[in-house]
């Protein structure tokens, strides 16, 4: 191999890293203030200003006239740079730090800073910084309780935890409340710094008064400074909970039992150089059992003036609806969204009712949660869809729907209501559905007649003593067609009886009608008329029922045919299965999927039904 192929080989990976490289590409410009939001007076703390793209110029920081501030600003750049999907991105951030005393107590606030990146201005944040009192046990010892504060930091406890060091605090934030009144209870951790608590367990305490819902918090939990009864702990809301009484009179949110586990220190047993080389920073886990106090609550009765709109709010409420249409076919769906809204015990509210017309097909309305829990209160909205079909044609008005709520901010009761809808249905291609069988012809009478057939006598006679007129036998032949003319128009009398009763006909002839149904669902089936075949099935298990189980047309829904099979000793079992086939065919029309194998399943389970039902109602 000669010396040109030696450097070809050598400069093939350089140019191909040439190649595949990508500049740097320099992140958004961030600039942010960072400082502790609680601090104790007479403690040393950072507050710190990071900005990236390179740290910019002409930085200024805010008025510090409230601090004394000890050193700074001290500048620290961290580089960093990394390669996503070939695209290299890099980052620069300076960190201007100052380290401040705090010489006063209460809140102090602290403007953003401000920096020039590639000739911009950027601002940062602003800070809120609340300057807290000493311990009492610390007060007039200076800068002592820095030192606490870095003890605490470290994690370096090095006493025993005593009751007023370590212990839980159960707090809600009303004691008085109406039934389904939100309240929040809060469960908080008291840690003075001189402990070092590594891990905190407990049980959900008992609340069977009261429904209840979790608050969602950080996964991530920090300790917060926070002076309390005199002294500064570190504090943090272990768990919360919204509580929604659900009846009146004094109840109580027991005692909690918590169990957290210590970390302590162990102390040297002599001065010896190997024991103290050794034990210098060993510790000892003890369990301490913490448990709240029990706390009663004073929960009002609702006032007098619930009207039928009630159905259960508590809170401030607002009401809307949507319509899908307002001018439609017959035995096309509409769909009626009526959409909750506010702050409340939403998860407790029932379902409204609307008074739709007679002759519409209502199905149970879907329901959607839709809400949150924000600054301890349920916020946000509950859907509630309500799917019908109008069956014939005509002009129909949707009432609007009223919805009373009780406001305890007021202690009254209010009012709102979504808007009404006139619904125009116009006539279908396919004309109108007929829920019930339109009557049969009567079925002709024929009589029969029978011809007399005479038999020759034999030409040779001889004589009979007996004489045939007047005997038994010519009776009985005389009386016989009478006998069967009676029986005829019996018979005939009774069919006419029960064509005319209505009932009886629909009985009778709803296997042979609804029959006839199937096997055009079946046509439709195999033609792949998907609309068509929903249609007609539905049809023909609707007119079955109706008539096998003689329930007049306005009151055909699927409550009223479950009550009248169990009245008919019908089995749970095929109960069940017609109710199942019901909601199938009703909501199958709407769901996407396999509507080829979903049709032949639907039309076999209708035929089996039918066959049960066929068997066991005779």
């Amino acid at each position: 191999m000669n010396i040109l192929d030696k450097t070809k080989r050598l400069l093939l990976p350089v140019m191909l890293l040439m190649l595949t490289a990508v500049p740097a590409i320099a992140e958004d410009v961030s600039f942010t203030a960072q400082a502790p939001q609680a601090v104790v007076k007479g403690d040393q703390f950072r507050i710190s200003f990071k900005v990236n793209a390179g740290g910019g110029k002409e930085f200024r920081a805010p008025d510090m006239k409230s601090l004394s501030v000890l050193s700074g600003p001290s500048l620290s750049t961290f580089s960093s740079a990394q390669t996503i999907n070939g695209k290299m991105t890099s980052s620069t951030t300076v960190t201007y730090t100052y380290v401040v005393i705090a010489e006063e107590e209460g809140d102090i606030k602290l403007d953003g800073a401000t920096i020039k990146v590639d000739g911009k201005q950027y601002t940062s944040n602003s800070l809120t910084i609340k300057v807290l009192p000493p311990d009492q046990n610390q007060a007039g010892q200076g800068q002592g309780s820095s030192r606490s504060t870095q003890q605490q930091s470290s994690g370096q406890g090095t006493a025993s935890a005593g009751a007023d060091d370590l212990f839980m605090l159960a707090t809600v934030d009303k004691t008085t409340a109406y039934e389904q009144e939100a309240i929040l209870l809060t469960f908080k951790i008291y840690a003075a710094p001189s402990v070092n608590l590594t891990s905190m367990s407990n049980k959900m305490p008992d609340l069977k008064n009261f429904h209840v819902q979790e608050v969602e918090l950080p996964t991530q939990k920090e300790f917060q400074l926070e002076h309390y009864n005199g002294r500064n702990y570190q504090t943090m809301v272990w768990m919360q909970y919204l509580l929604f009484p659900q009846h009146s009179g004094e109840l109580e949110i027991p005692a909690t039992p918590f169990e957290g586990v210590v970390a302590q220190r162990v102390a040297r047993s002599s001065n010896d150089v190997f024991d103290m080389f050794f034990n210098s920073d060993r510790y000892v886990e003890t369990k301490r059992d913490l448990t709240t106090r029990p706390i009663k609550i004073n929960v009002k009765t609702l006032p007098q003036g619930k009207t039928k709109s009630f159905y259960g709010g508590v809170g401030d409420f607002s009401v809307s609806s949507t319509i899908s249409s307002t001018d439609v076919t017959a035995n096309d769906a509409v769909t009626i969204r009526v959409i909750l809204s506010g702050t409340g015990n939403l998860k407790l509210v029932k379902t409204p009712e609307i008074s739709f017309p007679q002759d519409f097909d209502i199905y149970d309305p879907k329901v959607e949660n839709k809400y949150t829990i924000k600054g301890g209160r349920q916020t946000g909205n509950k859907v509630y869809e309500y799917l019908v079909i109008p069956r014939h044609s005509g002009q129909y008005t949707i009432p609007a729907v009223e919805f009373q709520f009780f406001d305890p901010k007021s202690g009254s009761y209010k009012t709102v209501k979504t808007d009404e809808y006139t619904l125009n249905v116009a006539k279908g291609q396919g004309g109108e559905s007929q829920t019930s069988v339109s009557y049969v012809n009567k079925e002709d009478l024929k009589f029969v007649g029978q011809d007399v057939r005479f038999h020759a006598t034999p030409t040779a006679l001889k004589s009979d003593s007996s004489q045939f007129f007047g005997s038994l036998v010519f009776w009985l032949l005389m009386v016989l067609p009478l006998i069967i003319l009676l029986v005829v128009l019996a018979v005939s009398r009774k069919r006419i009886a029960d064509n005319a009763n209505s009932a009886k006909v629909r009985v009778k002839k709803a296997s042979s009608v609804a029959t006839k149904r199937l096997k055009v669902a079946r046509k439709l089936l195999m033609d792949n008329r998907k609309n068509e075949f929903y249609e007609e099935m539905m049809r023909a298990l609707y007119g079955y029922f109706g008539d096998k189980l003689s329930i007049p047309v306005a009151n055909l829904s699927k409550d009223n045919i479950e009550d009248e099979l169990k009245r008919r000793n019908v089995t749970t079992e095929h109960i069940t299965q017609v109710i199942e086939l019901l909601d199938d065919c009703e909501f199958a029309r709407y769901a996407p999927g396999d509507d080829e194998g979903r049709m032949d399943r639907l039309y076999e389970k209708a035929v089996s039904v039918i066959g049960q039902v066929e068997n066991t109602i005779r």
